[in-house]
C-alpha cells in the first residue's frame, strides 16, 4: 500500500492506493485561511499537522489493514508559502501563503534584478517565497533575525513525519531561490534576498527517499518501521504525475477555479517574459512549464451567479453542437491575469453586446474567452520550445462536453477526458511514494489514465475560432489603456 498526502489551501487529503494503483480509501480534513489584513493570507502550520492526524486517524478507522501495509508515503502541497523556523525547528509566526500579496513591492524589486529571471526562468511573483522573506526583514525584523530555516508548506509535514528538514526541486522552483536549470539552491539569489544556503532545506528529487517515518507515528497508525517518505512534489507537478504528464510534451489542462496549462519538458527552456512558469518536474532530469490563468471555471460560476442559474445548467443548455463564435467576446480577467500579461490590475469585460445577447450567447462567450486565455498560454509555451499536441482535461469544468469542444477547437489540439477516478495531486503523491519505496521506474508508474472521451478540433469551425482569437488578443491593450 502507498499513501499520498496533499496539503491544499482549504483541505488536506489523504489517499491510499494498492500496488496496482487502485484507490483503496481516502479521507480529508478542512483548513481555514486567516486574513488579518487586506491582501494577507496566513495559516498556522500546526493546523496542517492536526489535519493530517485527523485524516490518517480516519483512514485507520475505515481501513486499518490497508494503512498498516503502507510502504511509501508521498507528499504534495500548495506552493510558495513561507514557514519560518528557529534553531529548534519551532515555527516563528503563521505561514504566509501563496495567495498573499503583501510583498508585491519586494517582488517587483527582486524581479528588476535580471539574475532572478536568468536563474529561475520565471518572473518573481508576489506570491513567491523570496519576496515574503524580504518583507519579513523589513516589517518583522525581530522574527527575521531568529530565522534558522525556511520550509515550504508540505515540507512542514515531512519534518513532522520524519524529523528531516528537506524539500524537493519542483516545489523549490517556486521560491525564487532555486537555480532551476542546475536544480540547486543559488547562493546569488539567496544573498540578494538576505538569506543563506544554510537556512535552506536539503534538496532531493521527488522520487527519492527523503527520510523514514518516525517510529512513534508508525506505531500510532499500526505501520511497520522504516516507511519511506518520498521527496514528493508541488501540487501541479504532483497532478502531472497523477495524470501521466511526465514525458516531454505530455500535457494537461486544469479547468478549476483558476486554470493551468501544464506541459512536461526534457530541458530548461524559460520564457519568463510571457509569465510562463518554468519549474523542475518531480522526476529526475525533467522540467515542466505552466501557463496560469486566474479565472477558469470561476468565470462561468460568476456568470451563473449573475443570471441566477447553475453553472452546469448554463453549459448543458448549449447542447451538443459546437457553434462558431458570434460577435460577443469575453475577457476573463475578473481578478487580473497571470499568463501572458502578469497584470494584477486588469479586469474583465464583455465586448460586442447586442440586443440579442441572451444567456446562451454570454455563456458561449465565457467558455470561448477562457479557451482563448488558454491559447495565450499554449502559444507562450510553444515560444519557449515546448509544443503541446494533445491535452488531458481535469477539474470541474472538464465535465462539460461543450467546453472541451471549445478548448480543442480554440487550441487546435485533441482534448481527452479521463475515465472516472482520482488522478489528482494526492494520487500523484502516492505514485511518488511507490517509486521511492520500491525503486520503481517513474515512467512505468506515472502512466496516463484510461480515456473516456476524446474531443477533436472541429476543423470546419477553426477559421472562425482563429478570427475570434485575433479579436480577443486585440482587446487586452485597448482594455488596459481604457482602465489604467
Amino acid at each position: 500500500m502507498y499513501l499520498g498526502l496533499d496539503l491544499g489551501t482549504s483541505a488536506l487529503k489523504a489517499l491510499l492506493v494498492d500496488d496496482a494503483q487502485r484507490p483503496v480509501g481516502a479521507a480529508s480534513a478542512p483548513l481555514a485561511v486567516s486574513r488579518p489584513r487586506p491582501g494577507w493570507a496566513e495559516q498556522d502550520p500546526a493546523d496542517w499537522i492536526a489535519a493530517a492526524e485527523s485524516a490518517l486517524d480516519a483512514l485507520r478507522r475505515a481501513h486499518p489493514a490497508a494503512l498498516a501495509a503502507v510502504r511509501g508515503i508521498g507528499l504534495s502541497g500548495q506552493m510558495h508559502g513561507a514557514v519560518a523556523l528557529d534553531a529548534g525547528d519551532a515555527v516563528l509566526r503563521p505561514a504566509i501563503l501563496w495567495n498573499d500579496t503583501r510583498a508585491a513591492a519586494e517582488a517587483a524589486a527582486l524581479d528588476a534584478d535580471p539574475v532572478f529571471r536568468q536563474l529561475t526562468g520565471t518572473i518573481v511573483f508576489p506570491g513567491f517565497t523570496a519576496p515574503k522573506l524580504v518583507w519579513l526583514a523589513r516589517h518583522e525584523p525581530d522574527v527575521f533575525a531568529r530565522i534558522a530555516g525556511v520550509l515550504l508548506p508540505k515540507d512542514v509535514l515531512r519534518l513532522w513525519l520524519t524529523g528531516e528538514r528537506v524539500s524537493e526541486m519542483s516545489d523549490a522552483s517556486g521560491t525564487g531561490w532555486l537555480d532551476v536549470g542546475a536544480r540547486g539552491w543559488s547562493e546569488a539569489l539567496l544573498d540578494r534576498s538576505g538569506m543563506r544556503v544554510g537556512q535552506m532545506p536539503r534538496l532531493v528529487e521527488g522520487t527519492a527517499v527523503s527520510g523514514r517515518l518516525r517510529g512513534a507515528l508508525a506505531a500510532r497508525w499500526g505501520m511497520v518501521g522504516g516507511v519511506a517518505v518520498a521527496g514528493g512534489a508541488g501540487d501541479n507537478a504532483a497532478a502531472g504525475c497523477g495524470v501521466g504528464a511526465v514525458a516531454p510534451g505530455a500535457a494537461f489542462v486544469s479547468l478549476g477555479t483558476s486554470g493551468v496549462l501544464f506541459a512536461a519538458a526534457d530541458g530548461f527552456r524559460p520564457n519568463a517574459g510571457s509569465a510562463v512558469h518554468t519549474f523542475c518536474h518531480a522526476l529526475p532530469g525533467a522540467w515542466h512549464q505552466m501557463g496560469v490563468i486566474l479565472s477558469a471555471s470561476d468565470a462561468l460560476d460568476w456568470l451563473a451567479g449573475i443570471v441566477g442559474r447553475d453553472a452546469a445548467a448554463l453549459s448543458d443548455a448549449l447542447g451538443d453542437t459546437l457553434a462558431a463564435p458570434a460577435g460577443t467576446t469575453f475577457l476573463p480577467y475578473l481578478g487580473g491575469e497571470r499568463t501572458p500579461h502578469n497584470d494584477a490590475a486588469i479586469r474583465g469585460a464583455f465586448v460586442g453586446l447586442a440586443h440579442q445577447s441572451d444567456a446562451a450567447a454570454l455563456t458561449r462567450a465565457v467558455l470561448e474567452g477562457v479557451g482563448f486565455a488558454f491559447r495565450d498560454s499554449l502559444e507562450a509555451l510553444a515560444a519557449a520550445g515546448t509544443p503541446v499536441t494533445r491535452l488531458t482535461a481535469v477539474g470541474g469544468g472538464a465535465r462539460s462536453d461543450y467546453w472541451l469542444k471549445v478548448l480543442a477547437t480554440a487550441l487546435g489540439v485533441p482534448v481527452e477526458r479521463p475515465a472516472d477516478g482520482d488522478f489528482g495531486a494526492a494520487f500523484g503523491a502516492a505514485r511518488l511514494g511507490m517509486i521511492a519505496a520500491e525503486g520503481a521506474d517513474p515512467a512505468a508508474v506515472c502512466t496516463a489514465p484510461p480515456v473516456a472521451a476524446t474531443f477533436a478540433p472541429e476543423t470546419r469551425l477553426q477559421p472562425a475560432f482563429d478570427d475570434a482569437y485575433r479579436r480577443y488578443r486585440a482587446l487586452y491593450p485597448a482594455l488596459k489603456g481604457a482602465t489604467s
